[in-house]
């Protein structure tokens, strides 16, 4: 058995054992939530069953997808503008220190403000069928949760490896690209992992006040004020599926950027072995 067969089977392994504890807990949930509603006879506007609302989702499924993909939209834009943002200013923060004690209590304070605040004034900015302000909504919340991760894993890198470098008489830019920027990338990646559901969610929360009706939170709110709350559930649905088709493709991005970093360090540590480099 080769070595590339027993990484994929280890590969596979460790996807089965991270899948089946929540599938099996989500299974066994929607048969109690299911058997609830029948034991204690609770009427369809108070909670549906599971079964209605699969029906509901399954027959809505073009106009959910039609949502989503509003919804998607306006969520894939904030957080890649906010992603540029917040890197980008982190890297400001790290070199210019005066600016790093205006910037950041400035970005604390403007993450305090309430979601709904910040989107009435951004819906008085712009056209009432403008998604501009669901975008930048989410834009701000994306920003601040990279702004955070990222400038902290810029500072916090090794004395020792600092040290190391300017023995060695490496430059401003060399430490940034050898120290700072890969101390960094775990942060980033964990700062997707937590902003790239929370700008699903800032996209279709920000819908509830105002803007185009088109989209999972509008469709969510009208249906409950309509008492069609197994439609309504539908959406939720979509709104989650969403939400985790975010963070899976932010879990996929970080395990190939690591698989292709150790490959490089492999490939490097090769190659100046014994016989591997020059002289």
């Amino acid at each position: 058995m080769t070595t590339a067969t027993l990484a994929v089977g280890g590969s596979a392994r460790r996807v089965l054992d991270a899948v089946w504890p929540p599938a099996l807990f989500g299974v066994a949930f929607l048969v109690i939530w299911e058997g609830a509603v029948k034991v204690f006879d609770l009427k369809p506007y108070f909670l549906p069953p599971p079964s209605s609302i699969w029906a509901e989702f399954t027959g809505n499924l073009t106009l959910i997808r039609d949502a989503a993909w509003v919804s998607g939209a306006n969520a894939f834009v904030g957080l890649l503008v906010g992603t540029v943002l917040g890197v980008a200013v982190s890297f400001l923060l790290m070199r210019f220190r005066l600016l790093n004690d205006m910037v950041t209590p400035l970005a604390i304070a403007l993450n305090a403000v309430p979601i709904i605040v910040l989107v009435a004034v951004f819906n008085n900015m712009f056209s009432s069928t403008s998604e501009i302000p669901r975008r930048l909504m989410v834009t701000l919340v994306v920003y601040f949760i990279v702004l955070v991760n990222v400038a902290k894993g810029l500072r916090q890198v090794s004395p020792i490896h600092l040290e190391l470098l300017r023995s060695y008489a490496a430059t401003p830019v060399e430490v940034i690209r050898k120290a700072r920027i890969p101390n960094a990338v775990p942060y980033l990646f964990t700062a997707l992992k937590i902003a790239a559901p929370a700008a699903v969610i800032t996209a279709f929360v920000a819908e509830y006040f105002g803007g185009p009706q088109n989209g999972l939170g509008s469709r969510i709110v009208s249906n409950i004020a309509a008492s069609r709350n197994a439609v309504a559930w539908a959406y939720v649905v979509g709104a989650c599926l969403l939400g985790l088709t975010f963070y899976l493709v932010s879990i996929a991005m970080e395990n190939i950027t690591t698989s292709r970093h150790h490959t490089s360090r492999g490939d490097d540590s090769r190659g100046s072995g014994p016989g591997g480099g020059t002289t």
